[in-house]
């Protein structure tokens, strides 16, 4: 690729709603292994490495930091910068954030941007069409790529394609940009050859970039410049200031700019893209059984054609259905008709207008030294499964409302109390009484699982005031 490496640029934001139940705003569906071994953000960083690549940018809700390193860390991705968005501004001030951020040492740097929860099946025709894309942004164009349609989808947006750049092979000028359309204005589209699906992806310089929203939204730049300039370093994460940040408006990168600069221009691909929006999507990307169904974890099928049927945990039988899809998790089942796919959605809107936890985490909760997962709630007390990996350990913290019992069931703990240090083996026990400084550490060389009891007059995870603590909550 040339002199100045691609900055791979990885927007990890959003819920995804539509893959409910398992795709949550405390762990969404970029965090999950939904169409190989591999996270949808491992997939789509392992993409953009090797030769004239960067290290990527990775932009993320800063909820999501420890996470998104680890799982980095895990698919071998070095020397990522993880920039944190203190509050949700929509694409254009986190990509301009990103952009802005490598022009203070290469503002001729091309940046390849691209959501973290996309599946392409051609990563070798990826790349060529990126190779196209890039020698059309060093000439000063802001780049996407237009996807070939394989059906009238109503759930992406579309690009119409213009005229063929003379002085660029293989790169169209873009004459418009079609909002999502309804199931006839989509088949009207397709069929007429012109429109392409946009898979939201951009290619073009930081310079450019920057000078685009200078000129169309100067109050986004200006929002953002000082954001960057004020940002501060949180242990590996880059933290932009929050008071500048959120005085950005709320807005697309398509709105910003890409659908108001004269420099727009399109590389039509034909890469095998999705965005994995809805569980309709992971029917067609999924290994499918002579009677077309797929089947993910414990999963039994009989007399079932066409469905999708996923569990992660208990079993899962489905007898006699077609055409629906079928999703198991600790804390929730949906079933529903393959086309209603788009109306997931809709169930999460009611979740959260009842104020029902379900809607927004899991049953597992994931911390930076672990994870926990409830397994009994009731009046006054409840019990929990705590899992902490070699050399983690907890805030040093005191609760004002409840008292707990730890029982080691997996592993050595270290536990203080009050100042005093207990090392707490397996089938051995610690109560840590109402009030009292404690911490919970794992110095051993294995995970430590132990079994927490909690009883009190209020438990929720707001009742903790830390002293210290190893990874900078507050």
């Amino acid at each position: 690729m040339t002199e100045h490496p691609i900055v791979p640029v990885i927007l990890s934001g959003g819920s995804g709603t539509r893959l409910w139940p398992v795709s949550r705003e405390s762990f969404p569906k970029q965090l999950w292994p939904l169409i190989s071994e591999r996270t949808m953000i491992q997939e789509t960083a392992l993409r953009a490495t090797g030769q004239g690549f960067a290290p990527p940018v990775v932009v993320c809700n800063q909820a999501h930091r420890f996470l998104i390193a680890e799982q980095l860390r895990a698919a071998g991705i070095a020397d990522a910068r993880i920039v944190l968005e203190p509050v949700g501004r929509n694409s254009a001030p986190a990509i301009l954030a990103a952009a802005v951020l490598v022009a203070e040492t290469d503002p001729d740097a091309v940046l390849w941007m691209m959501a973290a929860d996309a599946a392409i099946a051609d990563v070798a025709a990826l790349h060529r069409a990126l190779d196209v894309a890039v020698a059309a942004a060093r000439a000063g164009r802001i780049v996407t790529f237009g996807m070939k349609p394989t059906a009238p989808e109503t759930g992406y947006g579309y690009i119409e394609v213009g005229a063929p750049l003379a002085d660029l092979p293989g790169v169209h000028a873009l004459a418009r940009f079609v909002e999502k359309p309804d199931a006839a204005t989509a088949a009207t589209l397709v069929a007429s050859g012109r429109h392409l699906w946009n898979s939201g992806m951009f290619v073009f310089t930081a310079r450019t970039l920057i000078e685009e929203v200078e000129l169309y939204a100067p109050e986004v730049l200006a929002a953002v410049r000082g954001a960057v300039t004020a940002r501060r370093t949180d242990l590996d994460f880059i933290r932009l200031d929050e008071a500048a940040f959120a005085a950005s408006p709320n807005i697309s990168l398509d709105y910003a700019v890409a659908e108001r600069t004269t420099r727009a221009a399109v590389v039509p691909a034909d890469i095998g893209w999705s965005d994995v929006g809805s569980w309709g999507a992971l029917w067609e990307l999924g290994q499918k059984d002579s009677a077309g169904n797929v089947a993910v974890g414990d999963v039994l099928l009989e007399g079932a054609e066409n469905c999708y049927v996923r569990s992660d945990g208990m079993l899962a039988a489905v007898v006699g259905l077609k055409d629906v899809v079928v999703v198991v998790t600790a804390d929730a089942v949906l079933a529903m008709s393959r086309d209603a796919a788009q109306d997931v959605k809709k169930v999460v809107d009611r979740l959260k207008a009842k104020g029902r936890k379900e809607a927004v985490a899991h049953n597992r909760v994931y911390r930076p030294w672990g994870f926990y997962e409830t397994l009994i709630e009731g009046e006054r007390f409840q019990v929990k499964r705590i899992v902490v990996p070699p050399g983690q350990k907890l805030s040093l913290q005191k609760h004002h409302h409840r008292a707990e019992h730890w029982v080691v069931v997996y592993g050595t703990a270290l536990v203080t109390r009050d100042g005093e240090k207990l090392t707490v083996r397996e089938n051995e026990s610690v109560y840590l009484p109402l009030g009292c400084v404690h911490r919970l550490e794992n110095p051993g060389r294995i995970p430590l699982t132990l079994i927490e009891v909690q009883s009190g007059s209020y438990l929720g995870e707001d009742d903790i005031e830390r002293f210290e603590d190893t990874y900078g909550r507050a």
